[in-house]
């Protein structure tokens, strides 16, 4: 989440999948009815220091570090919440002023707050405690809807590769500082993602379906799930059956990476400036479409999900539970959770975002990489259509890197380094040098010698209490 999107998402206004909370001081308890009810739903954001007409007013300074102790405490605890979930206040600075950000995934349970049932219906959290039709029908969606919940009883942590766990543990704590899964050992991590459950009928504890597809080993997840496969199609030449060919049975964080680098290999690429980043708009697309292959098809269906470059497109097909039929309109697509434990460690790796934006930045991406536009196809089996103009071959890749490579210098020019520092500080004056270092896609240590260099730049204060200034005759 960037102070970008968090401010997209306020102009919004409040929705099923939004909830702004007034509090400037403190957690008031209403919160925590709104976590159950977005962990009983699609999930959703909730925002602090925001009014109900959407207004940014701030949370007081002084009052933050208490308010995300507080809030932490209590998602902890089984009196306020049950099941407990790991939740976290992330903090943002919009407009000068303080606004705390929680997203709240979609559980894998049915959760109560203070033992009320409560589920989200349009902006409003709905206490269903006392409704027995209305209960059923959530413990029959949480039951039944996802099939990767399906727990493997006779399997345990030996069957899982424990390194992929550490892997995405690293991953997460690298994005967000003092995630939670920083102070947890592998098994905690497995419980606080909903991947280990237990059966209420057969009273027996055990991994999920998911956990296997995403942290087992080969033999587990072909033992487990033997229709399994991902297949990786280079078709330009060779029409008739292909040029190249990846046959992916691996867990899905392998699958990922051997997916974007097939992607790499066989397609040119493209820069833009976003922010005072520049990125990869190959890439970019690559992630959304990918992730989107991955975390939301059906696993119960024995149809492999497909990842195929042509002379002209990347689609993508995957076996899905339909909410409806035909092409996606992205000015009025409802987006339905999948596979929620997938996709909750997809977000925490990065390797996704919240539901719905995956579709809204293929659009933005793909325009700018062939000035096309992408094609969203909803049925039985999920199509995704991406218009390309050019791809590239094997022999192709190395130049094409070295390409990149000469792009990317002369992006990183000294003096456009020194414009991206002059831009951060007047944007905000405590910024660290970390942050600098990753907006302009750069080393910290190559942002410290800029900064050396610059005869405009100082820093007032010491430590987390000073500030940048920038002096006047030369700031402009």
């Amino acid at each position: 989440m960037t102070a970008d999107e968090l401010k997209r998402i306020i102009s919004e206004g409040e929705s099923i999948y939004v909830e702004f909370k007034k509090s400037e001081r403190d957690i008031t308890k209403d919160v925590y009815e709104t976590v159950c009810s977005f962990l009983n739903r699609y999930g959703g954001h909730i925002i602090f220091g925001v009014n109900d007409s959407g207004t940014i007013i701030g949370v007081e300074r002084e009052a933050v570090q208490k308010m995300k102790s507080n809030f932490v405490t209590s998602v902890n605890n089984s009196v306020t919440l049950y099941p407990p979930v790991y939740l976290t206040l992330e903090e943002f600075d919009i407009e000068d002023k303080i606004v705390l950000y929680c997203y709240v995934p979609e559980g894998s349970q049915v959760y109560r707050c203070r033992g009320k049932i409560l589920d989200r219906n349009n902006d409003s959290d709905i206490n269903i405690t006392d409704n027995q039709d209305t209960v059923y029908e959530l413990y029959s969606r949480k039951h039944n809807t996802y099939f990767v919940n399906r727990i493997l009883p006779g399997l345990g942590l030996e069957c899982l590769n424990i390194e992929l766990i550490r892997r995405a543990r690293k991953k997460a704590v690298a994005r967000v500082a003092n995630h939670p899964w920083s102070e947890m050992n592998e098994e905690e991590i497995l419980r606080s993602a909903g991947l280990i459950l237990t059966d209420m009928q057969a009273q027996q504890e055990g991994l999920t379906l998911a956990a296997i597809l995403l942290f087992g080993k080969d033999t587990t997840i072909m033992s487990a799930l033997p229709q399994y496969k991902t297949d990786a199609i280079f078709r330009v030449d060779n029409i008739d059956r292909y040029d190249d060919r990846d046959v992916i049975i691996t867990n899905l964080i392998d699958s990922y990476d051997r997916l974007l680098e097939f992607g790499r290999k066989h397609l040119n690429d493209s820069f833009a400036i976003e922010g005072m980043q520049n990125i990869s708009v190959r890439d970019r697309i690559l992630r959304e479409i990918i992730s989107n292959l991955l975390a939301h098809r059906d696993f119960s269906s024995a149809y492999p999900a497909k990842f195929i470059i042509e002379k002209t497109r990347i689609y993508t097909e995957n076996a899905n539970k339909a909410h409806g039929y035909g092409n996606l309109d992205i000015n009025s697509f409802q987006p339905y959770p999948k596979n929620p434990p997938i996709s909750k460690i997809f977000r925490e790796m990065g390797l996704a975002e919240e539901l719905g934006s995956g579709m809204r930045n293929t659009y933005k991406y793909t325009k700018i990489y062939s000035g096309g536009q992408p094609v969203f196809t909803e049925g039985d089996v999920f199509k995704i259509q991406i218009p390309v103009t050019k791809v590239t071959s094997d022999v192709q890749s190395d130049v094409q890197s070295d390409v990149q490579s000469d792009v990317q210098s002369d992006v990183q020019s000294k003096s456009e380094i020194s414009k991206i520092i002059i831009a951060l500080i007047k944007e905000n004056p405590k910024i660290t040098r970390k942050k600098m270092a990753e907006a302009a896609s750069v080393s910290e240590k190559t942002i410290e010698r800029h900064i050396k260099m610059m005869k405009n730049v100082v820093y007032v204060g010491s430590g987390r209490s000073g500030h940048w200034e920038l002096l006047e005759e030369n700031s402009k």
